[in-house]
């Protein structure tokens, strides 16, 4: 008797411990919740160009948010709610040359040089995605406003100037944001695009929606003609979420994602429509 306790409680002594490991294994293989909604992009398939002209109507928008309206391969444009609905701005960034996340690793002569600011816009350096120069303009940007952004190229070999400009309607003027220069071998724009970003990636952030449209985008060719960007495709970042759509709405791109966003697009979809008239100013 004796001897088969011991055995019977040898035996829930293993079940026990089995059981312990088992759930163990489980709760440490159970994936995490994301943090951040997920990122989503439009990628315009385009000509070599030295202007890029965009705009954007911002539907829905939270704390955290990034509605990037031109990007191309050595930097983006675009608004950004920060903190709240009266804290808001127009970002434009270069990229120095390089891999590197440490802006003070960056050599002087490696260095986006900034060849020009406007008096209301702030100027410096950033890192951890990259690293390069940033310009901030602080604009109480609407929800439901039309936006209009345009970016001009000039090659420079082994480098390329990028300026900034935001159309501002109440003076009817393109304001100069800023003119930044990088190292770039001499390109043009290329491998243009536009995005939706959570960047407060709380936990909370990523339950809630951002939505906006992009359209009536356009570029001059390094040749000199104005070609219209009338496809697009429809792609998203890693975060393991569906929440997220795209499509075409009166002839104008639109992305959402976070919070009760059903999808309908697949991912890598190409969508169209029929171009605008390029604005006269």
């Amino acid at each position: 008797m004796k001897i088969e306790k011991c055995k019977m409680w040898v035996w829930r002594g293993w079940v026990s411990c089995l059981m312990v490991l088992v759930a163990g294994s489980s709760f440490a293989d159970e994936p995490k919740e994301p943090r951040a909604a997920r990122s989503v992009h439009l990628g315009y398939p385009a000509p070599e160009a030295t202007v890029f002209y965009n705009e954007v109507t911002v539907e829905e928008s939270v704390p955290g948010s990034y509605f990037m309206v031109c990007g191309f391969k050595h930097g983006y444009f675009g608004i950004q709610e920060l903190s709240g609905p009266e804290d808001k701005v127009v970002l434009f960034s270069i990229w120095d040359p390089g891999e590197q996340n440490d802006p003070n690793s960056v050599p002087a002569d490696r260095r986006v040089e900034v060849l020009h600011h406007d008096q209301d816009v702030r100027v410096g350096r950033f890192g951890n995605e990259g690293t390069g120069a940033q310009s901030f303009y602080k604009l109480k940007w609407k929800i439901g406003q039309t936006y209009r952004f345009c970016v001009k190229a000039k090659a420079e070999k082994p480098k390329t100037s990028f300026a900034a400009y935001l159309w501002l309607d109440e003076s009817s003027e393109w304001k100069h944001l800023a003119t930044f220069r990088t190292q770039t071998g001499g390109e043009p724009l290329r491998g243009l695009y536009s995005f939706l970003e959570d960047f407060r990636r709380d936990g909370r952030s990523a339950k809630q929606t951002r939505r906006a449209t992009f359209g009536n985008g356009w570029v001059q060719t390094t040749k000199g003609d104005w070609v219209a960007l009338t496809q697009a495709r429809f792609t998203g970042d890693a975060t393991p979420l569906d929440n997220i759509d795209a499509g075409v709405k009166d002839r104008r791109f639109w992305l959402a994602t976070g919070g009760d966003v059903t999808n309908h697009v697949p991912l890598k979809s190409s969508l169209s429509w029929t171009p605008l008239d390029l604005p006269a100013e």
